[in-house]
């Protein structure tokens, strides 16, 4: 049973929702803190006002395996983003803003429905900057009947005040680890100096909430914290450094996903360093690292070579 059935029976739910939503008046929701007024109609740095926006919603079979299962991954793919990084493979939904207003109440209802369809999971793609309309939605959809854990698919750039409200709500974090060191994050997604060390602390956060992720006999994961790395062309990504910090300061079972879909979209080809897809010896090198620290529990990709 999902952790949050118990805080909305209690009335919990609806409250954290309503402190987030407070949040707004001047926005700190994301480490941005751009202090917009977002309740009077104002956008933030990411893009977003108090209308909550998606972009589209349905089963999804493409996220990691223990995700999947039969049914799919039941995906809402939410408008904007906080961090809007040059090479973003879903840049017309995250900066341009492709997707169509929507009531808490329709993305309670799309929960329900992707329950009725055979989904999973509740998997909440780029949910920073809309946690309060998140948290008030999973309110009304389990006074309806939702009873599937919620995959909280974030970039990683969080602050540690949001994710202690959403501790015992969220089921399944999954953030990306992006980058090692801030100067590339600054270079590369807009500014975000802090990013390796926000993230790092909201990853021992999220750690501490949910535990490791572990594949249940069915095959599916309903519960921990499941990291993506996205390795990039000539290291801009730090990821050596990245699993450093994960073996040094996580168990070794910790679920990573390392990734080589790494392609150069949107605005990526006016920087050299990202310009290209990444090589397989590029990618190798950071299986071998990974195995050599004795990360025990690894989604290894590869399927290019």
């Amino acid at each position: 049973m999902p952790a949050y059935i118990t805080l909305q029976e209690t009335g919990e739910l609806k409250r954290r929702g309503e402190q987030l939503w407070q949040m707004m008046a001047s926005c700190r929701l994301c480490p941005r803190q751009c202090g917009t007024n977002r309740l009077d109609g104002k956008r933030g740095f990411c893009g977003a006002n108090s209308q909550l926006e998606i972009s589209a919603y349905h089963p999804h079979f493409g996220e990691e395996r223990p995700l999947v299962g039969q049914g799919g991954s039941g995906t809402i793919f939410l408008t904007h983003c906080n961090l809007r990084c040059v090479f973003c493979c879903n840049w017309e939904i995250s900066q341009g803003g492709m997707g169509k207003a929507c009531s808490i109440d329709d993305m309670a209802h799309m929960m329900i429905n992707l329950q009725r369809q055979g989904c999973v999971n509740i998997n909440l793609v780029t949910p920073t900057h809309y946690s309060p309309h998140i948290v008030l939605a999973v309110d009304k959809a389990a006074q309806m009947g939702l009873r599937l854990p919620l995959v909280y698919n974030t970039c990683g750039w969080e602050r540690l005040e949001i994710l202690k409200i959403l501790d015992g709500i969220v089921d399944i974090y999954l953030p990306d680890m992006k980058y090692a060191e801030g100067e590339m994050a600054a270079r590369f997604s807009a500014g975000a100096r802090s990013y390796p060390e926000d993230t790092q602390k909201a990853v021992l956060e999220m750690h501490r909430q949910v535990g490791v992720a572990k594949v249940q006999p069915d095959g599916l994961i309903y519960r921990g914290l499941m990291i993506r790395h996205l390795v990039m062309p000539n290291n801009v990504s730090g990821s050596i450094k990245v699993l450093d910090w994960i073996a040094t300061h996580l168990p070794l079972d910790t679920y990573v996903n390392i990734m080589s879909q790494y392609m150069p979209l949107h605005r990526a080809r006016e920087f050299p360093e990202i310009a290209r897809r990444i090589t397989k010896e590029e990618y190798m090198t950071v299986v071998n690292h990974a195995k050599k620290l004795r990360l025990a529990n690894l989604d290894i990709q590869g399927w290019r070579w």
